[in-house]
């Protein structure tokens, strides 16, 4: 149920904290698990941590920002080429499936590992029992994801500087 009405030029406070802090939250992620370092050493556990607190959090946030999205209705698109609308779209569609469905798979492959989710100062939980074969599936799934969204990512950057920079529009200055 659709209650406050947006600005039409501008997301609300809300959906703009949202967006960027999901935004630092999946950078931290990537780079937790990038540069997380070789099996049993310090930095390997550091990181781990890191990767998997940025994921819950990424969860949380993104339903919230769902929850908001239908709560504050969002701008109206600016006019553009049907093209480029059509596109804008899907890429966003992919990222919101991306942000909600990445930390779920990520907390199921650890379960189905025979592993509870544990996150630092919080304890640990388990939301499905061990399966080692579907652990194997849903781990490759994660992965997989998370090195096409690489480049789904990098597009939704490229443009909104396009937008910025090209274009000269107002697109970008609406997340701010």
């Amino acid at each position: 149920m659709r209650t406050a009405v947006a600005d039409h030029r501008r997301y609300s406070r809300p959906a703009v904290y949202l967006h960027w802090a999901i935004f630092l939250l999946v950078a931290t992620a990537y780079l937790a698990i990038e540069i997380r370092g070789p099996k049993g050493s310090d930095s390997r556990i550091f990181w781990t941590a890191t990767h998997l607190w940025a994921g819950v959090s990424v969860l949380i946030l993104s339903l919230i920002r769902v929850g908001w999205r239908f709560y504050r209705t969002p701008p109206a698109p600016e006019p553009d080429n049907a093209i480029l609308m059509v596109l804008a779209k899907a890429t966003h569609s992919l990222l919101y499936i991306f942000i909600i469905t990445q930390p779920i798979l990520g907390i199921l492959m650890i379960n189905l590992g025979g592993h509870p989710v544990t996150l630092a100062g919080l304890g640990s939980f388990t939301v499905v029992a061990p399966h080692h074969d579907a652990g194997k599936v849903v781990k490759w799934v994660h992965e997989t994801l998370g090195n096409v969204f690489y480049f789904v990512i990098g597009l939704h950057a490229l443009a909104a500087l396009f937008h910025q920079f090209i274009k000269r529009d107002n697109v970008l200055r609406r997340m701010w």
